[in-house]
């Protein structure tokens, strides 16, 4: 690689365009990075070093876009995660976590099978408990030593029946649930 080029998710984060190069992989995907007027078609696309970088479309304060889907299923809900120990099961990057952090959660687990995804602005959190390479099939009052008051999901290739037990475990009298449903996760096979 030329010391005059670098990749354009590389760019991104160096400019303080994205949080992490995941994110700025992210939108690159989505089609919202440009070099001038070009659309940068892929994250491991070569540019110039000084090549004109903007990120365009809707903008959120999320650390994903996920925060979106959350910050509505508050509001349409009335719940108010203010003070609250939380559970964030399907993490990712942390764009549910972000949401409540943001709406005054006192803690939250953020769980993931996965690693490296979460953003590191929340890693760096101290309320934030990061659970990563964790599968929330199998959490223990070890991992989350306190009852929890809310438990947010957004866990992808496998239904809630499954991925959500453990954790419910886990809840304080009264917590309350936020979870996505999908569907294609949800129904069985015929």
């Amino acid at each position: 690689m030329s010391a005059r080029r670098r990749r354009a998710d590389l760019l991104l984060v160096e400019r303080g365009l994205a949080d992490s190069r995941t994110k700025a992989q992210a939108l690159v995907m989505a089609g919202a990075v440009y070099t001038g007027t070009r659309r940068v078609a892929k994250p491991g696309d070569q540019l110039a070093v000084d090549a004109e970088l903007s990120v365009k479309g809707a903008d959120h304060p999320w650390v994903s876009r996920g925060g979106m889907k959350l910050e509505k299923g508050l509001d349409a809900f009335a719940i108010d995660p203010a003070g609250l120990v939380c559970l964030d099961i399907g993490a990712s990057t942390g764009g549910f976590t972000d949401v409540l952090l943001s709406r005054g959660a006192a803690k939250v687990y953020a769980v993931d099978v996965g690693h490296g995804q979460l953003a590191w602005s929340l890693r760096r959190d101290p309320r934030v408990v990061v659970l990563e390479r964790t599968n929330a099939r199998h959490l223990t009052v070890e991992l989350v030593p306190e009852p929890v008051a809310l438990i947010v999901c957004d866990a992808s290739f496998i239904g809630l029946a499954t991925v959500l037990p453990a954790g419910l475990a886990l809840a304080a009298p009264g917590a309350r649930l936020v979870a996505l449903i999908k569907p294609q996760f949800e129904v069985g096979k015929g």
